[in-house]
This record gives C-alpha cells, sequence and structure tokens, in this order.
C-alpha cells in the first residue's frame, strides 16, 4: 500500500501552495484533484485562440515585502510571476450611475486617502479615521507576518464589528460608504456581514496596488508545475478520496481514493469547500454541533459572466490594462442580497491578452448572481440544459453586452461576446456545490472550518478557512503548513527564503 506523508485534496491555489511548502521540507505529498487538471479558479480557457481568464483576474500584494510578495518568495516562484500594474489614471474606477459619479482611485493607502478626501471634502476627518482604522488592523494582524502566522491569533476589537456598523459611526454620506465598501464584491460577503477587520485584511491589497498577472492564472500553474518538478509530489488529477478507513483513537488509518486503491498518511489536508469536505468525512465520528455548525455556513455570490473581445481594428500600443466597477445605486448591501432582483452591478476588467505570437484585447464583464437564479435548472448537466436556462442565458448576455456597449461606445461595433457562464456553468466546471465565487461567505462571530479537524491527522485549509481570494487561500496554506512542521523547523525554513 502506497505511503505518504501528506495527502492534499483538491489542487487550486491553496492546495498547490501547501503541496510546494510540505515536499519543500522533506515530505512525501499526494496532491488530489478532482477536475481533469490542476489550478481551480485560476486556469484559463481559449474560445477561438483567444485566451480568458475564468475565476482569477487581478489581485493585491505584489508590493515589496508584502504578504504575498513574501509568500511567493518563500515558495520559490516569486520570479516566475510578472505583474502588471493598474498605476495609471482611470486603471480602477468606479461609476456609480444613479449619482453620475466617476471615482479614479489611485494606488497607495494615503493616495487613496486623498483622492476620497478632496472629492469628499466635508468627509475628510471621516476618510482620514477609516483609512487609519485600516492601517491599525493590518499592522495587528499576525499572520500578515509570515514568521508570526498562528492557527489562533487574537482577535482585535475590529473583528467583532460589521463594516456597516463601522462606517455608520463615520458618516452619513451613503456615496462615501458605497467607495469605501465597494470592495465587498471582490470577496463575496456583504457589508452587514463582514467583520471591519476582514474587510481592512482583503482591501488593503487593493489600496496597495492593483496588478494582473502576465498569462493570468496560468503563470501561477506553470510556476507551480515546474517547481514541483524539483520535489516528491505525485500529482492525480480526476481523483479525490472517497473515504476514510481504519479509524482509531481519533486518527484515520487508510484513505480509499475515487479509484478504488487504498494509500495511507500521516496528514490529510482539505482545501475544497466545506460542504465538500463533509461528503468524505465519516459522520459518526464528529459531534452534531460540529456538522450543524458546517452545513450552516452560508455561500458568497457567484457571477453571471461573459468574455469577449475587440474584433477588427486593435487599440494602440499605448492601451493599459483597467477595472471599471459599475454601481447602479450606493447600497452596497442591497446590490449582495440574494433576494434583491433590481440593477446588478457589473464588474468589467480589460487587458492586452497574448497567444502564440498573436495580441487580443480582451474584455470579461462580471455581474453578481446567486444560486437561486440557476436553481430552477440545478438537476441539469453540461450540453444537456433545458430551453429555459438557454433562453435565460441569452437574454442575461445580451443585457451585459449592451451595458459593456454603453459604457464604452468606441466598441459599439467591435465588441464580440465569445462566451458566457452562469453560476451552473461555474459549478459544473470548477466542481463546487454551487458555483459560488469565493467559497463561503466570512461573517462575524463565524468559526470556519481551518486547520485541525476533530479526527487529528486531518486538516483544512482554503479560501473557505482565513480569507477569500488568492492571498487568503495561499495564507491558510502557510499556517497549516507551520501547524504540521512544527513552529522552529517552519520559521527557519521561512527566514532562510526570505534571506535568500
Amino acid at each position: 500500500m502506497e505511503r505518504y506523508d501528506a495527502i492534499i485534496v483538491g489542487a487550486g491555489i491553496s492546495g498547490l501552495t501547501l503541496a510546494l511548502l510540505l515536499a519543500a521540507n522533506n515530505r512525501k505529498v499526494l496532491l488530489l484533484e478532482k477536475a481533469p487538471m490542476i489550478g481551480g479558479g485560476l486556469c484559463r480557457f481559449y474560445k477561438n485562440g483567444v485566451p480568458f481568464d475564468t475565476g482569477f483576474h487581478f489581485t493585491g500584494g505584489f508590493v515589496h515585502n508584502t504578504t504575498l510578495h513574501d509568500m511567493l518568495t518563500v515558495l520559490g516562484i516569486r520570479e516566475n510571476i510578472h505583474p502588471i500594474f493598474l498605476d495609471k489614471e482611470g486603471s480602477n474606477r468606479f461609476l456609480f450611475e444613479k449619482e453620475g459619479l466617476c471615482l479614479d482611485m489611485p494606488p497607495g493607502l494615503e493616495q487613496c486617502c486623498a483622492r476620497l478626501g478632496s472629492l469628499f471634502p466635508t468627509e475628510r476627518s471621516a476618510v482620514k479615521r477609516y483609512f487609519e482604522m485600516v492601517d491599525r488592523v493590518i499592522q495587528g494582524t499576525p499572520s500578515f507576518d509570515l514568521r508570526k502566522i498562528s492557527i489562533s491569533p487574537d482577535a482585535l476589537e475590529e473583528d467583532y464589528v460589521t463594516l456597516t456598523q463601522v462606517l455608520d459611526s463615520l458618516t452619513p454620506n451613503q456615496t462615501l460608504k458605497a467607495a469605501l465598501s465597494v470592495s465587498c464584491l471582490c470577496y463575496g460577503t456583504r457589508p452587514n456581514e463582514i467583520s471591519f477587520a476582514n474587510h481592512a485584511r482583503v482591501s488593503v491589497g487593493f489600496y496597495d496596488a492593483m496588478a494582473r498577472i502576465e498569462d493570468g492564472g496560468d503563470a501561477f500553474i506553470r510556476a507551480f508545475r515546474n517547481a514541483f518538478k524539483n520535489y516528491p509530489i505525485e500529482v492525480r488529477c480526476n481523483a479525490s478520496i472517497e473515504a476514510c478507513l481504519d479509524i482509531h483513537n481519533s486518527l484515520v488509518g487508510r484513505f480509499l481514493l475515487s479509484n478504488g486503491q487504498e494509500v495511507i498518511a500521516d496528514k490529510c489536508i482539505f482545501t475544497i469547500h466545506p460542504l465538500e469536505i463533509l461528503k468524505i468525512l465519516p459522520r459518526e465520528h464528529f459531534t452534531k454541533a460540529f456538522w450543524d455548525r458546517v452545513e450552516s455556513f452560508e455561500s458568497s455570490n457567484g457571477f453571471f459572466s461573459v468574455f469577449g473581445a475587440i474584433d477588427g481594428e486593435k487599440p494602440g500600443p499605448d492601451f493599459e490594462p483597467s477595472i471599471l466597477s459599475i454601481l447602479p445605486h450606493t447600497d452596497v448591501n442591497l446590490l449582495m442580497d440574494p433576494a434583491y432582483d433590481g440593477p446588478q452591478a457589473l464588474g468589467i476588467f480589460q487587458s492586452r491578452e497574448c497567444f502564440k505570437d498573436e495580441s487580443f484585447h480582451v474584455l470579461n464583464a462580471f455581474e453578481p448572481s446567486f444560486f437561486g437564479h440557476v436553481a430552477p435548472w440545478k438537476d441539469s448537466k453540461v450540453g444537456q440544459r433545458p430551453a429555459e436556462y438557454m433562453e435565460y442565458k441569452r437574454k442575461h448576455a445580451s443585457n451585459i453586452c449592451e451595458r459593456i456597449r454603453q459604457v464604452f461606445p468606441e466598441y459599439k461595433s467591435s465588441f464580440q461576446m465569445y462566451d458566457a457562464a452562469s453560476q451552473l456553468t461555474f459549478r459544473d466546471y470548477m466542481f463546487t456545490p454551487d458555483g459560488s465565487a469565493y467559497g463561503i461567505r466570512h461573517k462575524v462571530g463565524q468559526f470556519n472550518l481551518f486547520g485541525k479537524l476533530p479526527l487529528r491527522n486531518l486538516y483544512a485549509a482554503g479560501q473557505s478557512a482565513v480569507l477569500p481570494g488568492i492571498m487568503g487561500s495561499m495564507l491558510s496554506s502557510f499556517v497549516v503548513a507551520r501547524a504540521i512542521m512544527d513552529k522552529d523547523n517552519y520559521n527557519d525554513f521561512v527566514q532562510k527564503r526570505l534571506c535568500h
């Protein structure tokens, strides 16, 4: 029977990170991925030769000595990831349609504070106080220093109040509150549910410096693949764990894989959606309270997506990548409410992409969506959807294309839609329970599934553990790696890699 030091279930960014960390510290690793390829939401797809990003479009944290920069350095892949910073005027723009307000956010906390202060001169003190609170949270969060991370860090006061509560205490200006909370759309939890602390932890990277990545998520996948060649990592796609067997003294002795093979491992770490983890765990070894808690987690929003490109005459060489966030009104809580059926927010991402020596001007649009929107067709399968669903998808995609042409009249005749995807599309291609974009909602007071599980050689990590997004997913893997490796060995490894 094959024996491994660690089995990792799920080969998204969290699983890839954990596999490389453990293998670089002399662990024999088996990495399992249910999909036909590794990468999860990082994977690109190609339509008529044009590359499109699936779930990874931009990130923060690439400033030197910030957390993402440090994690990539420790993993030894930072030199293979090339950020394209959105640092030009208009690169990160918010359009408040009802108010007729256009806001360009510059990179840097001080610059964002100054820009908002100039736009809302009577609210300068509120803006200043907001960014001071963001900085206080970051300075008080040990996990942002890879040498000090912990599975159970001390909570801050800001962990117990919602973003809405803080903003209401700072200002009555609804437009300013929307400008300060709009990044909620980038992590899938409403302002009245997310703690101010977690909002700050996710948003600080966007304030510091937003960036796209050359070759998108494929660049990460390629970097991990190349790094894996140097270590004892076995990757199996179209594979998962079916059952945990031979359980004694709260330890799993054997693991039954989906191909019928049984293997032994000292540790098993799940980086998949918590509800998918429950399908594997032996229920009789867990309390009802544990089971009920995990089943009570609510999913984040997903997206209805349109993928297109500018055909015909291409933009000139001065074209810069950009993100345009359109808000039909300033009530972000309402925009992220599953029951809301009014005009939706829309994110539009422009980028220049290259494939096989050809350049493309790509435009992707993402509208928040919830599983209830597609629930009538939840039992259908790819390629076998009913006519009612196809009409829903056609009509929705057509409406988004019309909005794109209204906002970018210069593309009225040249923008062409190549494909569209609903939450069902994401569910079936990404192997998630409901196609949500960010796993579970990270709500105030919620005890997420993270770290060691009640069966002592089982662990949980991933974007539903610490924070959503690429940085939170990777950070959760660093925390779990520290627990498995023990503190001193982990600290020595990190210190050597950061000082190399």
